[in-house]
């Protein structure tokens, strides 16, 4: 690599900043000071065992992709269509920057997961990182990825604060039991209403047992956590809404 490339780069990297994803072009870091370190470098080196090595053939849909960091991954595993979508343009115009460096075949749109439906296709592996606790409508969008875009993978990763293990949880209680609600490991979601971290788009912040519990209700059997914020589930049936037994 020439020094007069790698000037170009760290021009270009630095008109298309702030970066949040972490990347190396042409040995050119795009966030080497990122608050979080090496991110999300650091967090794929912890997960990254729990997918299949060989991702031949498969489809992947990255949701939030960011400026593509996951999704450059999934192509060095040899994954076939990787589609990236964000609803931010700052970072698809990184991603976009990113991907043609490393002449990768990813495909970039500028969607809301609310507008998922609309790809009319479905993807063997599909990421949804970082990107539930910015969300308005949470549930909504889990149901959504169930019931248009997820056809077998989902790897799930949320911040998350408060409990991080499932305690027991029974099928129904009488309308009298009260406690339960202050049990810390009781699924919770904590509503954001002003800024958390001086971002305005942090809206729910879940604890581990509401992240667990909200997979299980969209459909998703939890298969592997391979760390307290990430799950790899599988798409399953959706639970029967059964009415409860009388009281």
């Amino acid at each position: 690599m020439t020094t007069g490339t790698q000037d170009r780069i760290r021009s270009e990297i630095a008109g298309l900043g702030p970066w949040f994803h972490n990347l190396t072009i042409h040995g050119v870091d795009t966030a080497p000071d990122h608050f979080l370190g090496d991110y999300p470098r650091l967090k794929w080196q912890g997960i990254q065992h729990v997918l299949p090595d060989d991702l031949e053939g498969r489809s992947v849909l990255d949701i939030g992709c960011n400026a593509g960091f996951f999704a450059l991954e999934m192509k060095r595993r040899g994954a076939g269509r990787v589609l990236g979508i964000d609803s931010d343009p700052h970072y698809l115009r990184q991603a976009e920057f990113a991907v043609a460096e490393a002449g990768a075949d990813i495909e970039l749109r500028q969607m809301s997961v609310y507008d998922i439906g609309n790809l009319k296709d479905r993807f063997d592996l599909v990421l949804f990182m970082g990107v539930f606790y910015h969300l308005r409508h949470p549930l909504l969008a889990l149901d959504m990825i169930h019931e248009h875009v997820a056809d077998d993978l989902l790897l799930f990763q949320s911040l998350q604060r408060g409990a991080v293990e499932e305690g027991a949880v029974e099928a129904d209680y009488p309308f009298s039991e009260t406690a339960l609600f202050d049990r810390p490991d009781f699924p919770r979601l904590h509503f954001i209403e002003h800024h958390y971290t001086g971002d305005p788009t942090n809206w729910f912040v879940p604890n581990g047992p509401a992240a667990a519990a909200m997979l299980r209700s969209a459909g998703f059997a939890i298969e592997a956590r391979p760390e307290p914020e990430v799950f790899l589930c599988r798409r399953t049936a959706r639970p029967e809404m059964v009415p409860p037994p009388p009281l």
